[in-house]
């Protein structure tokens, strides 16, 4: 099927692939679909519904038939459409959605009960019994669905993401974008031009005609090659722009190497850029619709600009005998082309009374297709005119009901296209997206002269409001014929007319979901599933609709078009998460203590994203409790070094910084002095605390923030909400330094004489008193030390840069352990937390108040604050409320476990009849026995009662005594010593 000097591929350069395990070749430039057409195989796949065969349509990414699956095991990819997957050597195809074959397939039986599967028929069927949903029709509806499948093993390729800036994003390489790009780039602007082609020049790689007196593909190189050799332009082909956002951000997909035979290890699959851009112009040209007839879906049955590419493009004759049907001129210029390459034009069937004579071939006027035969490829189609039915053979119809502007990224910020009656399609509203211009086909031009002004035209107003001053530029000399049209949507007649070819939706389906009310054009789309296939509608949408407007008496304007929504064609799950495979789906954050802690043998734990030791086993230690119990008597009695880096540390800086805190927390902090560290607590808007930590005062605007581990991340989230949203007016800076400094905690008796042989000028008592902090300097290195207790000893945190946190750590472990002490890990923490009653999230789940953990006198009444008002609901502060105590064993059985429930000691041990929970419990070696902390029913009035501790999942039955949660040293005295 090749046609001697015709395309644009390389006929020295052959390439062999294989489709559904038969060998086949093509030439180097070729499409599969190109390839595929070349090697007269038509039938190519199976509807997602009926089954029905199904053959090449298009020739881009609207393309709804021919998808593929390619390669084999792991890194099979599915619903690749063969319309842009380039042809390389050893490629390997399999066509989907058929069993056992694609030329035998059982499931096209599913196409005899067609009258019993209409649209609604799910919604109308599976609802009853209602026994047999999860026993029959779910099990079998999840075996029949989708269309290609994953392979189930680990993804092989590499994928990337990236970031990309300018001043001018062009979207689209036809005539429209190349000549905004050049004028752009012409007047020094930083332009990228995104084209989702292998190759640049739209349309003009597909047509015949001149631009500037020489072929247009040949006008459209010398632009690409002058671009390309400015240091101001980015050419990105094979990118996909996908999606349009907020501030200029644009989503774009770059197939970097599904083209090539032998991947190198350094390139990646694919990549998925962000894209931020001061301004853009959309050229993303128009797509060709079909007509809907009876049977207008067989294997030979395509979209006339489609057969007119593969002819041009590829050197490809799409059939041996073609016809042409549709309602407008464009289709006479594939006969013609056809015609000029020495193929049979069988007829020009033309909708329109007043059609243009035919130059060679046959012209049907005012004449319609309204069937067609052949199973498995395109055997003849019958003609109805005013003198009845004719029946022609052939075996391709190259059918045209129009083209549709490419309006889908002007709707992803909420905008609706608007309806034009002159070319029967969509174009965009004018600033449907800021600082976004449109020009060329999918602006409703169509003709090439009109895409070169509108793009140069675009390029200059872009280029006014960037502030930069177009150069003079004179347009080329290009085809300039007006559009003609006229409405024809679906011919008339009996049988099924093919909308959507990929999930089987006919004209009849459309008027149905009208006749049961679906009037809507969204209710529609969900009732028949139009549109809602891998192409999303791109072929399909504008007829339906124009259906249902005929059908409910109403304009097509104002029956409007679906929602137009991100992605604009599909993309891979794994380009979108690129980087979050493997470790980069759970990635380990390392503290700079991570290889010295490891170097003592110290098993680590997930705390939060971070990995944190649980212990230091020393020698002769054979169990996790000997080394805990070490560690807390080790702080108790001398110093201890824990690594703290992981809370999160979140700088806040400006004027009204004082205020925000203010705003954020419970209790006061524009009150608080410089270099002094104050506790406080920070709510939800519903009342109940999100997070605690500390906050200290650097100066006058300068204040850092702590948070606990788990929620670094969700307090910072929670921090820029209520800047931009609730409290825009107060100038205040935040950022997130966690990273940015390596912290210790250094608790014991014996902290600041540890403190004083690592620090360049020794701290006095007097000068750090508890909750101080400032400046110090560790070997000539600026730090800052904060006087700040979870131990309940005396205890500082010094802070330095990251870059010095494993000298320092290490440096602080040596002097520690020649003074009796060491280092402590999380386990050790957690116990000497316990018994001074500090809290955790392990308490601060979610579900509890101020008022619950004994902290609601800390709820300024001088100010309001976030959550201050829905903490005070008579609800939230009832005394029969689940409060904060401590518990310790009472009875024979000393063991506590945390998740236990509690119970009064003569109630049964039903849910009912909880009085509460225990959050956390760990044995003190200090007080030699178990202690916790959990919730009881009006708690703090309870100290001294008893109650059972139960646990059904362990079988564990035991009683305690309430007491208070502070179980050593409640004056505080150790931390102020």
């Amino acid at each position: 099927m090749r046609i001697a000097g015709r395309g644009r591929i390389d006929r020295r350069s052959p390439v062999r692939f294989r489709f559904d395990g038969i060998d086949y070749s093509g030439f180097q430039g070729d499409t599969l679909a190109s390839a595929l057409l070349a090697n007269d195989v038509r039938l190519v796949g199976r509807s997602f519904k009926y089954h029905r065969p199904r053959g090449v349509l298009t020739a881009g990414s609207e393309e709804p038939n021919a998808l593929m699956t390619i390669g084999s095991g792991a890194g099979a990819e599915p619903n690749v459409r063969a319309t842009v997957q380039e042809l390389f050597p050893g490629l390997e195809a399999r066509s989907q959605n058929r069993w056992p074959s694609l030329n035998f397939d059982l499931m096209a039986v599913n196409d005899l009960a067609a009258p019993f599967l209409g649209a609604g028929f799910y919604y109308k069927t599976f609802m009853w019994p209602r026994a047999f949903w999860e026993r029959v029709y779910e099990p079998v509806i999840r075996n029949a669905a989708g269309l290609g499948a994953l392979s189930g093993a680990h993804e092989p390729d590499r994928n990337e993401k990236a970031y990309a800036f300018c001043d001018l994003l062009v979207i689209g390489g036809g005539p429209a974008g190349l000549m905004a790009a050049l004028v752009a780039a012409r007047a020094g602007a930083d332009v990228i031009v995104a084209d989702e082609d292998s190759r640049m020049g739209g349309r003009l790689l597909a047509e015949t005609f001149e631009v500037g007196g020489r072929p247009g593909v040949n006008w459209a190189d010398n632009v690409i090659a002058e671009l390309n050799a400015m240091d101001n332009v980015r050419l990105m082909t094979r990118t996909t722009v996908t999606g349009v956002y907020d501030q200029g951000t644009f989503g774009a997909l770059e197939r970097v190497s599904h083209h090539l035979a032998v991947r190198p290890e350094a390139l990646p699959l694919e990549t998925f850029w962000r894209i931020q851009a001061r301004r853009s112009i959309l050229a993303a040209g128009a797509l060709e619709r079909p007509v809907a007839f009876r049977n207008n879906d067989r294997p030979g049955i395509m979209t006339a600009g489609a057969v007119r590419a593969y002819l041009n493009r590829w050197g490809v004759c799409a059939g041996r005998r073609v016809t042409l049907f549709g309602n407008n001129d464009d289709m006479h210029r594939t006969a013609r082309d056809l015609l000029s390459a020495g193929i049979h034009v069988v007829a020009v069937i033309d909708s329109r009374h007043d059609a243009p004579d035919g130059r060679g071939y046959r012209v049907y006027k005012g004449a319609m297709v309204c069937d067609s035969s052949g199973r498995r490829g395109l055997e003849s189609v019958t003609v109805r005119s005013i003198g009845g039915e004719d029946r022609i053979a052939t075996d391709c119809l190259a059918m045209s009901g129009g083209w549709n502007p490419t309006v889908h990224l002007t709707c992803h910020l909420n905008a609706r296209p608007t309806w034009r009656e002159d070319i029967l399609g969509f174009v965009p509203t004018p600033q449907a997206v800021p600082g976004m211009s449109v020009a060329g086909a999918c602006n409703g031009a169509f003709s090439t002269h009109d895409c070169l002004r509108e793009g140069a035209a675009a390029a200059r107003d872009t280029l006014e409001d960037l502030g930069l001053r177009a150069a003079a530029i004179d347009l080329p000399e290009a085809e300039d014929a007006p559009h003609a049209i006229s409405p024809l949507w679906a011919v008339p007649g009996s049988g099924r007319a093919w909308l959507d070819f990929q999930n089987d939706v006919c004209v009849k389906d459309v008027r149905q979901a009208a006749m049961e009310n679906f009037r809507s054009v969204e209710h529609m789309k969900r009732y028949t599933t139009q549109g809602m296939a891998t192409d999303q509608g791109k072929n399909s949408n504008v007829a339906a609709l124009a259906i249902l407007a005929d059908v409910t008496g109403r304009g097509i304007q104002d029956t409007g078009t679906t929602t137009f929504r991100p992605p604009f064609s599909p993309v891979s799950i794994a380009a979108m998460g690129a980087g979050a495979q493997g470790k980069g789906f759970a990635p380990e954050r390392f503290t700079t203590s991570h290889k010295a802690s490891a170097e003592r043998g110290a098993p680590m734990i997930e705390a939060g994203l971070w990995y944190r030791p649980s212990y230091f086993p020393a020698p002769g230690e054979s169990h996790w409790r000997q080394s805990c119990d070490r560690e807390v008597n080790m702080v108790r009695t001398s110093v201890g070094v824990c690594d703290v880096s992981t809370l999160g540390k979140i700088d806040v800086q400006g004027p009204g910084a004082a205020a925000f805190l203010d705003f954020v927390y419970v209790n006061t902090f524009s009150t608080l002095k410089v270099g002094r560290v104050r506790y406080g607590l920070m709510l939800r808007e519903d009342g109940h605390v999100m997070d605690d930590g500390t906050c200290a005062r650097l100066g006058d605007t300068h204040f850092v923030v702590t948070t606990t581990t788990a929620a670094a991340g969700q307090v910072m989230r929670h921090l820029e909400f209520v800047h931009q949203c609730l409290r825009p007016d107060l100038d205040v800076a935040l950022t997130s330094v966690t990273e940015q400094w390596a912290q210790f905690s250094v608790a014991g008796p014996r902290s600041r004489d540890l403190l004083n042989a690592v620090l360049d000028n020794p701290i006095a008592v007097k000068d750090w008193p508890f909750m101080a902090c400032g400046q110090v300097f560790v070997g000539g290195v600026q730090a800052r030390l904060f006087r700040i207790s979870f131990s309940g000893e005396q205890a500082y945190e010094l802070a330095v840069p990251a870059r010095f946190g494993d000298s320092v750590f290490r440096i602080l472990l040596d002097h520690a352990e020649k003074i009796g002490g060491g280092p402590y890990g999380l386990e050790a923490l957690n116990v000497l937390r316990l018994e001074k009653g500090f809290i955790t999230h392990a308490e601060i789940h979610g579900r509890t108040t101020a008022f619950d953990i004994g902290m609601d006198a800390m709820v300024s009444d001088k100010k309001d604050c976030i959550g201050k008002a829905m903490s005070r609901r008579p609800g939230l502060t009832d005394p029969d409320r689940e409060r904060l105590v401590g518990l310790k064993p009472a009875g024979e059985v000393q063991l506590l476990v945390a998740g236990a429930y509690l119970f009064s000691p003569g109630d049964d041990p039903v849910r009912v009849n909880a009085q509460g929970y225990v959050t956390s419990v760990a044995f003190s070696p200090t007080l030699g026995h178990m202690i916790a902390l959990g919730f009881l029913r009006n708690g703090p009035a309870r100290h001294g009662e008893r109650v059972r501790m139960i646990d059904h999942l362990r079988g564990l039955d035991a009683t305690c005594e309430v007491v208070d949660p502070v179980f050593l040293d409640p004056e505080g005295e150790r931390a102020r010593d």
